[in-house]
């Protein structure tokens, strides 16, 4: 268990000086090497010269790497300073509204620019496009965080960014759309017309609400199609993963500012990103020295893609553009239903978010849109932020591992990471405040029919 702390302390910060250099790889201490990702075509692993239309070189190399610690570049860090390194917070508010002994601690990245913590991946992966002589990148995104981050990114380089947004968010969310636009992307709501994938499920279902397998489908093709343009993904891949590993670093380096320690730590999971740039820090510690840390992932039940997917190889898109990677996967047709938390509605989870999870090295639970706003009204009455819809499903759970400390009458330390706040979704809090936001049940049919149309390569 974790010490007790005596000190009032609310904010604990860290020098621009003193955020990491290097980010954490944690390929380097797997006990056994992740699944190969392979060519749908060729039944075979896949190769740099495979992955080469779509990433620059720089980035395919991390992708692979086995290397425990990979150098953040001077001209990346510059940028990060903009907002790194971000605070961790007491939540002492919520603890006595909760009336529990349990240490409640939140990253909170929020404070970016863009209002998350997508920049810090977006970044570094607009500066190896950059020195690679790309002018152009093409993405996909859900609820509008990633899309902002790459603007963003892409204007610091000077590059022209394509931004597909998946439809019911460009219809929920238009200031994020206005976001990407004041930072120079062009936006257009997926499914679109401008490229093959777009206009096939567009044939299929006019109204579509899209989904982010069929908005990674057509930035693929996009980039595909270009010269001048490459693709650039905001969750889900071992590098992104590893960039956004400065989260927990950051986070382990204040804790010992605390004189505390985590017992428990939670993130939202809908690709990954945030999850493991919080958590597999602290993974590390499991893996290289046997910790007991709790590690959850929490997930929508309407897209419960860890708790009740297949650990199968699947696309990672939904036309069948990508490679082939192992993971828990609801089936790559499967349409989400159309909550809130955009961020939240994939279809898949990163393949070594999948690794730890078949290992039995993390835990994940599955909560519903509902029960999550009321916990994210709770921390917003307490704490004061109001919290990304992607992010309440992490609160939702540092709630009830705080309620069980009370009712266990232990003093455990739960750290969670706030990763967005909510200024551009109070359409969402504004049904939930009215009464008319709904949940959507798990869609097991739905799932099972998906299900039907995974790829033949398996094992």
């Amino acid at each position: 268990m974790a010490k007790q702390t005596d000190d009032a302390t609310t904010k604990y910060v860290l020098s621009e000086q003193e955020m990491p250099t290097r980010w954490y790889n944690i390929a380097a201490d797997l006990k056994t090497p992740p699944p190969p990702v392979m060519h749908p075509g060729t039944g075979q692993p896949i190769g740099p010269q495979d992955l080469a239309p779509l990433f620059p070189m720089e980035i395919i190399k991390q992708e692979v790497s086995q290397e425990r610690w990979i150098e953040i570049p001077d001209e990346v860090r510059d940028i990060l300073r903009l907002w790194r390194p971000s605070p961790l917070y007491r939540a002492r508010r919520l603890e006595k509204a909760l009336d529990t002994p349990a240490r409640i601690y939140y990253k909170y990245e929020g404070v970016s620019p863009a209002g998350s913590h997508k920049p810090n991946t977006a970044v570094a992966q607009a500066y190896y496009n950059k020195q690679e002589g790309v002018t152009r990148i093409a993405t996909e995104t859900g609820a509008g965080q990633w899309g902002s981050a790459l603007a963003m990114a892409c204007q610091f380089f000077g590059l022209q960014c394509k931004v597909y947004m998946v439809k019911v968010s460009y219809q929920q969310k238009p200031y994020r759309r206005v976001m990407m636009e004041t930072w120079g992307a062009q936006v257009v709501p997926s499914p679109s017309p401008d490229t093959q994938a777009g206009k096939k499920m567009l044939e299929q279902d006019p109204n579509s609400p899209g989904s982010l397998g069929i908005a990674i489908s057509e930035a693929v093709e996009d980039a595909a199609m270009r010269e001048d343009t490459k693709y650039s993904l905001g969750s889900v891949l071992n590098h992104v993963l590893t960039h956004q590993s400065i989260i927990g670093l950051e986070a382990k380096k204040q804790l010992e500012k605390a004189d505390d320690e985590a017992d428990i730590v939670i993130g939202c999971a809908g690709g990954g990103s945030n999850f493991a740039g919080l958590s597999f820090p602290f993974v590390a510690d499991k893996l290289t020295s046997n910790k007991q840390t709790r590690i959850i992932a929490v997930e929508p039940t309407a897209c419960p893609s860890l708790t009740k997917g297949k650990y199968v190889y699947d696309f990672g898109d939904t036309v069948g553009m990508t490679p082939l990677v192992k993971m828990h996967t609801l089936g790559h047709t499967f349409i989400p239903a159309p909550l809130h938390a955009g961020g939240l509605r994939y279809h898949g989870m990163a393949p070594m978010v999948c690794k730890l999870y078949d290992e039995k090295y993390i835990e994940a639970v599955a909560v519903p849109q509902l029960a999550t706003f009321e916990a994210a009204i709770r921390f917003a009455r307490s704490e004061g932020i109001i919290p990304a819809p992607e992010s309440a499903h992490a609160i939702r759970v540092a709630i009830d591992e705080a309620l069980r400390c009370k009712q266990a009458g232990r003093g455990e330390t739960i750290l969670f990471n706030l990763s967005g706040h909510g200024a551009f979704d109070l359409g969402a809090y504004e049904a939930y405040l009215a009464g008319t936001l709904q949940d959507y049940e798990y869609p097991a049919e739905k799932v099972e029919e998906a299900l039907r149309d995974l790829p033949q390569i398996q094992g």
